[in-house]
C-alpha cells in the first residue's frame, strides 16, 4: 500500500533522509521509531504529500507521488502535531465541514457514526476550543478516518495524553487495524510501538537501519536491537567530530 524507494530529502546542505526504502503492505500496522532528528516526521510528511522529495519515489495505493498527489490524498488520513480542527466550531460542525470537503454522501449519518465511534457523540455540539487534549485527539482520529481512507498516518499521536486517553486511543487504532486500514505510526515509545504494530522499523540519521516482525520479537530483543543501531551511529558521529578537531 505504501512503497518508498531510495527516498532522499535535503534541506539545503543538510540531508534529512539519505536513501530510505520502506514497504508497508495493505492492511498492516507499521511503527517507525528512532531518535530525535532521525527524519521520521519528514518521511511521514512526504508520504502524506505535504513535502516533495529531493530524490526517490513514493507510491501510495499504486499512485506515484508527486505526479498523482491529488489522487493520493483521497486515500490518506493524517494525524499530525496539528489537529487541523477549528476551535470555534463544534465537534459535529468540524466533521461536517470535512465531509463536504471530501464530497461525501450521507453527511449527517457519517458524522454521527464517527462521533459515536470515538465516544464524542454526547459532546457533538460543544466547541472544540473547550475540549481536553485527549478529546481533541479522538476528534482528530474521527476527522482523519471520516472519508474511509485506505491509509492512516500518525505522527506521535500519544504526545500529551494521560493514561486513560492513551488507552482509548489504543482501542481506536486497534479498531482501525482490524477493519483493514493500513497504518504507519511514528512514536518515541519503543515498547508501545512494538506492542501496537505488526512490523517495526528503526530510522536513524536518515536511513532505515533495522526492521523486524513485531509479532515474534520480544521487548527485550527489540530494545537491544534499537540500542545497538543507535549507539553505533553515535560512536561514528563522535569519531568524525574528534577527527575534525584533531
Amino acid at each position: 500500500m505504501i512503497r518508498v524507494s531510495s527516498l532522499v530529502k535535503n534541506y539545503g546542505l543538510n540531508a534529512a533522509l539519505r536513501g530510505v526504502d520502506l514497504h508497508v503492505p495493505p492492511g498492516k500496522f507499521v511503527a517507525l521509531v528512532g531518535p530525535n532528528g532521525a527524519g521520521k516526521s519528514t518521511l511521514l510528511r512526504i508520504v502524506a504529500t505535504l513535502l516533495r522529495p529531493t530524490e526517490g519515489e513514493v507510491k501510495v495505493g499504486g499512485w506515484l507521488f508527486p505526479h498523482h498527489a491529488a489522487r493520493v490524498r483521497r486515500h490518506i488520513g493524517l494525524v499530525s502535531h496539528q489537529p487541523l480542527l477549528y476551535r470555534d466550531l463544534s465537534a459535529a460542525e468540524n466533521l461536517e465541514f470535512f465531509a463536504r470537503l471530501y464530497q461525501l454522501d450521507e453527511v449527517q449519518a457519517r458524522v454521527d457514526e464517527a462521533l459515536k465511534t470515538v465516544g464524542l457523540f454526547a459532546r457533538q455540539r460543544d466547541p472544540v476550543g473547550g475540549f481536553s487534549r485527549g478529546m481533541v485527539q479522538r476528534l482528530t482520529i474521527a476527522r482523519a478516518t471520516l472519508h474511509e481512507p485506505d491509509v492512516l498516518l500518525l505522527d506521535e499521536p500519544y504526545t500529551g495524553l494521560d493514561q486513560d486517553a492513551s488507552q482509548l486511543l489504543d482501542s481506536l487504532l486497534r479498531r482501525e487495524s482490524e477493519i483493514g486500514r493500513t497504518i504507519l505510526l511514528i512514536t518515541h515509545d519503543l515498547s508501545h510501538g512494538l506492542e501496537q504494530s505488526d512490523h517495526i522499523a528503526i530510522l536513524n540519521r536518515g536511513r532505515i537501519v533495522a526492521e523486524c516482525d513485531s509479532t515474534v520479537t520480544t521487548e527485550s530483543e527489540f530494545l537491544e536491537l534499537y540500542a545497538h543501531h543507535t549507539r553505533r551511529s553515535k560512536k561514528k558521529q563522535r569519531s568524525r567530530i574528534n577527527g575534525a578537531i584533531t
